[in-house]
């Protein structure tokens, strides 16, 4: 009888350990599929808020700085696939070509295309080109060299979070249509004098925050537009 009930309770005990070894917090432990990323820790933040509704500049670069950075450098090798595993894994990436972001019709690629980014040959309609209204119509090869990584955004002079450095003649809408994100744009300021400053380029990474981690959501393209 006793060897009967040492043995239950000691099921018991190994059915509890093999629960919490693979969960906490309800989360899956076992690390990401892609990336190489390890699963997040669950941290519950609180935000300080500007009149906007924004997250204050200073809790964002805290929060998201060493992230961002990895994603940029990620981007500057053309290392898709790794980067295939900062993308949120619900929403994807959506890429906008001109600083106003078109929900209904810029394009959204999800991790898997991601990881294959370099290897796609279909053609997107990414959106109009600014000024003669053609179609933007690449594949992503040609959109990363004409819209993504223009200049060495990596190594760019100055880097906002949740600020935006660069201003056109269009309209700002990031932070509508993303759910309390944060933002960190890579700027270039104009440096030819011929063109009065309008040279300058910029590259916004949009991050929101999805069971605890935070996730690439948006590539926005900026520059001066007529």
């Amino acid at each position: 009888m006793k060897r009967a009930q040492l043995a239950a309770v000691l099921a018991v005990m190994l059915a509890l350990c093999g629960c919490f070894s693979k969960q906490e917090g309800g989360q899956d432990l076992r690390g990401f599929e892609q990336g190489g990323e390890e699963a997040p820790q669950i941290v519950r933040q609180e935000f300080d808020y500007t009149e906007d509704g924004v997250i204050v500049p200073e809790q964002a670069k805290a929060v998201i700085e060493e992230r961002s950075d990895r994603v940029i450098r990620l981007i500057r090798d053309k290392d898709f696939r790794t980067l295939a595993g900062f993308v949120h894994p619900e929403k994807g990436v959506r890429f906008t070509p001109y600083t106003y972001v078109m929900v209904d019709t810029d394009v959204v690629l999800n991790r898997d295309k991601i990881a294959d980014f370099f290897e796609d040959d279909t053609e997107y309609l990414w959106g109009y080109f600014d000024g003669t209204g053609d179609e933007i119509l690449m594949t992503p090869r040609q959109y990363y060299q004409r819209f993504i990584y223009t200049r060495d955004f990596a190594s760019a002079p100055e880097v906002g979070y949740n600020e935006v450095l660069s201003y056109g003649n269009m309209l700002e809408n990031q932070f509508k249509v993303y759910h309390n994100p944060i933002v960190v744009e890579y700027y270039f300021p104009g440096m030819n004098p011929d063109y009065g400053g309008l040279d300058w380029r910029s590259l916004r990474l949009v991050f929101e925050q999805f069971e605890g981690q935070w996730y690439l959501v948006g590539i926005i393209n900026n520059e001066w537009t007529v």
